[in-house]
């Protein structure tokens, strides 16, 4: 390993913010390769001047007076739900999102990422990543919409908390929404399962969502199909109109 290289990568980690995840490919230049800065970052790990989060990913630790405080949950998925061009590729859901929209208190060590494409379970640092593959495109404008259809979808399993007390809450999130957005939203309910969209429907048409908007999700849904979902009627008067007992 070069001097200069060790150097050169030496000084940008001191100008990075604590905390900040980083790969070999961050070092690269026209005189450093992946593979000497890998062996330069690999050699400062074994120093303790910086540590290694995953396959491939670094960081330089940030000190209190308690200790090392680990990298925010942001920081550990960056790559994960965004291209080198900052576009989305995937989106925080399951439990963690959970916890942001109020739905659970409950805090856990495993990430949930929606992505287009199958990928394999990984492990970072404390985390461990699953993906979730989700049928929609996935936008800026759409992140939010998606992890309120995977709320439906997950509605059951979401911890510490009962589904009644799990639809009461996606009935006044889903209410605080745009029109223009419900109306995404239906779009979007079309690639999930039938019984995702019979709820979403019925969420709708109990905060006075107009038939004729409702439409595309009642057509979709086979007339014959009861889904047991086990929620109090009182929680939600209109779901026998979607066929849900």
């Amino acid at each position: 390993m070069k001097n200069g290289t060790k150097s050169y990568i030496t000084n940008y980690i001191n100008r990075l913010k604590p905390n900040k995840v980083f790969s070999a490919h961050t070092f690269v230049t026209d005189t450093i390769s992946a593979d000497a800065a890998r062996m330069a970052l690999e050699r400062m790990v074994s120093e303790g001047k910086i540590r290694k989060l995953g396959k491939g990913r670094y960081y330089k630790p940030e000190q209190s007076m308690f200790g090392e405080i680990a990298p925010s949950v942001e920081q550990v998925i960056t790559d994960l739900v965004e291209s080198k061009t900052h576009q989305p590729i995937g989106y925080l859901t399951g439990t963690m999102a959970f916890n942001q929209l109020g739905l659970t208190t409950q805090v856990s060590s495993q990430i949930q990422i929606g992505v287009r494409k199958y990928r394999r379970t990984l492990k970072r640092g404390q985390y461990s990543i699953d993906f979730i593959l989700q049928p929609n495109a996935i936008t800026r404008d759409n992140i939010y919409l998606l992890r309120l259809l995977d709320a439906l979808r997950f509605f059951r399993d979401i911890p510490a908390t009962t589904p009644n007390e799990a639809i009461s809450r996606m009935i006044f999130l889903i209410g605080q929404l745009q029109p223009e957005q419900q109306q995404r939203m239906i779009g979007l309910a079309l690639r999930y399962s039938p019984y995702v969209r019979a709820l979403l429907g019925a969420i709708l048409e109990s905060i006075g969502t107009a038939d004729e908007h409702l439409k595309p999700l009642k057509v979709s849904l086979n007339a014959q199909t009861r889904y047991k979902l086990n929620i109090s009627k009182d929680i939600l008067p209109t779901l026998s109109n979607w066929n849900i007992r």
